[in-house]
């Protein structure tokens, strides 16, 4: 039965329309519809005249109140989010414009952290540019300084003549510096998502791999390890049964994460069908690495252009086809995987060599020249130390010179790239026969897949801008180089 005392909507309608259009008469009568108070400057008259009055409130829904918003012409809001913030992964500033919630427009400012790397290369010997790129990306510094190496050794003609022990180790702290910087990336994405828990885990897998790479090279960032002609060192007896006892570990950290993100609804709904970019944009721009494998190509320069024997391991390139956020973020926790796997291997070529050489035979070129820590892991050995300074002039002489000037790399140009966590990392380098680069130039893969980012964002919300800059994983040291 219906309630006698409850009025049906249409009757409830024409009470409303009755009270309003009784206040409009009354209003209009009164002359007070122009100024709140009355002519006489009564500041209470108006109250007075609409005792007893009734008055209908409703809301609306978020598309109606946009549809109002623009029909009325409303100037944009323009958002500056940066450099400070922490969700822009460094020093990125990015002007948005929003209407209402949604980004409608979307720049990424940059320089802000500009360190002058490429330019100060030219100014010191081809060894000590390794002191600066290592800065570049400061999450792979081990794949910035394989890149300058790479390039300066195939300048001098000597790429075929750098031991195998030392490609071993190179590919093995590359991959190492991989998972490392996933992990970085699937940690930090996690805390701005609101995920802490990805964010605890996440770097607690990455404090076994820096543990590893702190035993190798001796520092945990920055490492120089990785020098023209090999590597300085070679690794420290126990360190590969630390790396077998390392890499399940790993994969049990990595396997967590999996259970924790790859099925979560609520992490699927940030993500899915979020910071779209599809396979013929990110050719349009420029974008490699995960992203392009993202939207289905599988690109990677270890396999379309090999170097350092990668053409010899065997491992996959993951890829999926949604062009999104959730696939980027599949396709990152899928090359960990493989890269445990490269790592795997290079541990079992390690434990059948016998040790030997880690640097060319050139002693022109090697540098520090057969040059060994102490007993006490920190100088150089004192055998060595007595060897040039009370046995031998000329390697005395010989020593002095090559750390001081350096060697001479024939004059030329070459171009050479390997695949870094974020995507093709090529350098560009130009000798003029001197012992220092005439020029140096990165291709950074987070400055070129930056520019994606308001094909990502635009249209979608500002929550889902935190996501698209989180998807890129840009390193502003690579982009302000």
């Amino acid at each position: 039965m219906s309630d006698p005392t409850r009025l049906s909507m249409d009757e409830a309608d024409q009470t409303d329309r009755t009270n309003q259009e009784t206040l409009d008469a009354d209003t209009h009568a009164s002359g007070r519809g122009t100024s709140p108070t009355s002519p006489a400057g009564d500041p209470y008259a108006a109250d007075e005249a609409m005792e007893g009055t009734v008055f209908t409130s409703s809301g609306g829904d978020w598309e109606t109140i946009a549809q109002e918003a623009s029909a009325l012409k409303e100037e944009r809001v323009v958002v500056n989010m940066g450099p400070q913030h922490p969700s822009t992964h460094g020093v990125l500033r990015l002007i948005i414009e929003l209407e209402g919630e949604t980004v409608t427009e979307c720049r990424a400012g940059i320089g802000y952290l500009h360190t002058g790397i490429e330019k100060n290369m030219e100014f010191r010997t081809w060894t000590q540019g390794v002191t600066f790129c290592t800065r570049m990306d400061y999450l792979i510094p081990l794949i910035n300084e394989t890149a300058f190496c790479l390039g300066v050794e195939r300048l001098l003609g000597i790429e075929d003549e750098v031991p195998e022990r030392a490609q071993v180790i190179r590919v093995m702290v590359m991959e190492l510096q991989r998972i490392s910087s996933h992990l970085v990336w699937l940690a930090t994405g996690g805390l701005e998502l609101g995920a802490t828990t990805i964010m605890t885990d996440g770097f607690g897998t990455r404090e076994i791999v820096l543990r590893l790479l702190e035993m190798i090279t001796g520092l945990r960032m920055n490492h120089e390890y990785v020098r023209p002609g090999g590597v300085s060192q070679d690794i420290p007896p126990g360190a590969l049964d630390s790396i077998r006892e390392a890499i399940p570990a790993i994969g049990a950290g990595i396997r967590d994460l999996e259970k924790l993100a790859n099925e979560n609804p609520i992490w699927k709904g940030r993500l899915v069908d979020v910071a779209y970019l599809d396979l013929a944009g990110c050719m349009a721009l420029g974008v490699t690495g995960p992203i392009l494998r993202s939207a289905g190509l599988p690109y990677d320069t270890r396999k379309a252009q090999p170097y350092c024997g990668y053409e010899t391991y065997d491992f996959e390139i993951p890829t999926w086809d949604t062009c999104d956020a959730y696939g980027r973020f599949r396709i990152r926790v899928a090359e960990m995987w493989e890269s445990l796997k490269i790592v795997g291997q290079c541990a079992d070529r390690l434990q059948q060599m016998e040790p030997g050489t880690v640097m060319v035979a050139d002693k022109k070129i090697a540098w520090p020249a057969q040059l060994a820590l102490g007993g006490d892991g920190l100088g150089n050995s004192l055998d060595h130390i007595r060897h040039i300074m009370g046995h031998s002039m000329e390697a005395l002489i010989h020593h002095f010179k090559l750390v001081t000037e350096g060697f001479r790399v024939p004059a030329g140009q070459v171009y050479q790239a390997v695949e870094s966590a974020r995507g093709e990392l090529g350098v560009h380098l130009v000798s003029d026969g001197g012992t220092r680069p005439y020029r140096a130039h990165f291709r950074d893969p987070s400055f070129n897949n930056l520019q994606a980012l308001a094909a990502m964002a635009e249209g979608g919300t500002v929550a889902d801008l935190i996501v698209a800059v989180a998807t890129l994983d840009p390193v502003l040291g690579g982009v302000d180089r």
